[in-house]
């Protein structure tokens, strides 16, 4: 598993370790694994240049150290300094190495067509501007300069890309796009969510010898290796009721593929058994694509509500169907909720209590908050203000229902419920991090952007909850195993939402058997 810390748990670890380490050692060692990681890209890209942009943190620090240490390797290494005070501004050490390195400075304020020369000449840019102490956005003399990076040069950014909000909650255009950042000892929330991880580029993290405690991570990511851990193995003694069985009420006459998608998902995750309730249309598709499927109610582990559902529908068939699907809801059995589903939420009977899975896009999560909160249209969040600041909506909607909600998109958000005073007991120091580590996942191609690709998702996630994993480990294992199928199948080219279902099962099977093998 990636575990991001947050800048208070940061600082923290480092304070700890400075107490038993020689003065300037952290930056040191972070200078050696920068340096180091540089190197390795000049030579893949048989580049000879560089240039450290340099602020007046210790990022700053670093870059400068760095560029020492590449310049004493052999590569011609200059420093733009774009700290207010100039030279007095940065790192006192790092800089006296530099120039003993035979490091070129050149402060930015005091010949900018000297700095923009140096910056355009460069194989490789070290972004030392700002780090973990800094606000979204850049100055206007930084953006100037990185407007002059040559498209071939390769863009290095030490521990975060400079402009982006280090907790990684609010975006903005004007920030470094780094191809790489080297971060030091773990990453951080920019790197794993939304509003950074795009301009993070290739994450490399550089051991530092700070030790960070695995619970007070603020974001995770579950990688192949979490996989055989996880997954829902069945034993000798199983049997499809202890496997798991999984109410399914989804499609009906107007989107009758939705009950075919996430059945299909569900048998290919491996599920004990399904009960699918639906319309004539969908029945009679499920009951040919789906045979292992039970048609009707009956006693299951765990619901799965709403794709391809209609609750506007009409008809004695719809009626029935949607009367089983407000029964699901009522209950107390664990439930997942999608699409149509999420129309059945009603504001008085939450938060709900029972172990809970919300699966929308922008869209549907913008129309949930709005419903939820009694707001007209033109009063509540828009899906473009979702896309924005997805992780505040996503919180927002959990504490709402008291359910984990699982917001798609290019990196999925996993976001739990805050847990109340009586469910935690923060103290001063750890009360940054009591709220429950966001989950993140980013392993899908942009091809997965297609109809049904949802209702995939919604039949594996189904299929976990109803083995007996908790809401946040179904769901954020559900996105790994949904995206990486849905990898394979596509190959670098277009997919379908069907062929994404069918890869369920071998993918599966290969992580089990091939984690960390890729």
């Amino acid at each position: 598993m990636i575990r991001a810390h947050s800048v208070e748990s940061v600082r923290r670890a480092e304070d700890a370790a400075r107490r038993d380490l020689p003065e300037g050692e952290l930056m040191r060692r972070a200078a050696e694994g920068l340096a180091e990681v540089a190197a390795a890209r000049l030579d893949e890209r048989d580049g000879t240049s560089v240039v450290a942009l340099v602020g007046s943190g210790d990022n700053g620090g670093d870059a400068l150290l760095a560029a020492a240490l590449l310049s004493d390797a052999g590569f011609a290494c200059a420093a733009v300094v774009l700290a207010s005070d100039g030279v007095d501004g940065v790192h006192d050490v790092a800089l006296e190495e530099a120039r003993t390195a035979g490091v070129d400075v050149t402060v930015a304020a005091d010949d900018p067509t000297a700095a923009e020369r140096l910056v355009a000449e460069a194989d490789l840019v070290l972004d030392g501007i700002v780090g973990i102490g800094g606000r979204p956005g850049l100055r206007a003399p930084a953006s100037a300069l990185l407007d002059a990076v040559d498209d071939d040069a390769w863009v290095l950014a030490v521990d975060l890309a400079s402009g982006l909000d280090p907790a990684g909650e609010h975006g903005d255009d004007d920030s470094v796009w780094a191809d790489e950042t080297v971060t030091m000892g773990t990453p951080k929330p920019a790197h794993l969510l939304p509003a950074g991880e795009a301009a993070t580029g290739r994450l490399t993290v550089v051991d530092i010898g700070v030790e960070f405690p695995d619970d007070e991570a603020a974001v995770e990511r579950l990688t192949w290796d979490d996989v055989p851990e996880l997954w829902p193995v069945p034993g000798p003694s199983d049997d499809k009721y202890s496997r798991g069985v999984l109410g399914v009420v989804a499609g009906g006459e107007s989107y009758t593929g939705a009950a075919v998608l996430c059945t299909t998902a569900a048998v290919e995750a491996g599920v004990g058994m399904v009960r699918y309730v639906g319309t004539p249309t969908p029945t009679g598709l499920v009951r040919l694509a789906v045979p292992e499927a039970v048609m009707g109610d009956g006693r299951v582990q765990a619901w799965l509500v709403g794709p391809g559902l209609d609750t506007t529908a009409e008809g004695d068939d719809a009626q029935r169907q949607l009367a089983v699907a407000r029964a699901a809801v009522d209950s107390d059995v664990p439930l997942v909720l999608d699409a149509g589903g999420l129309d059945l939420l009603e504001a008085e009977a939450l938060p709900r209590t029972a172990p809970t899975v919300l699966t929308p896009h922008a869209g549907e999560l913008a129309r949930l908050l709005a419903r939820l909160a009694g707001e007209q249209d033109s009063d509540g969040p828009s899906a473009d203000d979702v896309r924005a600041d997805p992780l505040r909506h996503a919180r927002r909607a959990a504490d709402l229902t008291g359910a984990t909600v699982l917001l798609k998109g290019a990196t999925t958000l996993v976001v739990d419920p805050t847990p109340t005073d009586d469910e935690t007991e923060a103290t001063d120091e750890t009360d940054a991090t009591a709220a429950p580590a966001v989950r993140s996942q980013a392993d899908a191609p942009p091809w997965l952007a297609t109809a049904g690709a949802g209702d995939v998702l919604a039949g594996v996630v189904g299929t976990l909850l109803a083995a007996g994993l908790t809401p946040r480990d179904a769901a954020s294992l559900g996105a790994l195993v949904h995206g990486v199928s849905a990898d394979r199948a596509s190959g670098g080219g277009p997919l379908r939402a069907l062929a994404v279902a069918h890869g369920i099962r071998t993918t599966v099977r290969d992580l089990l058997t091939r984690a960390g093998d890729r």
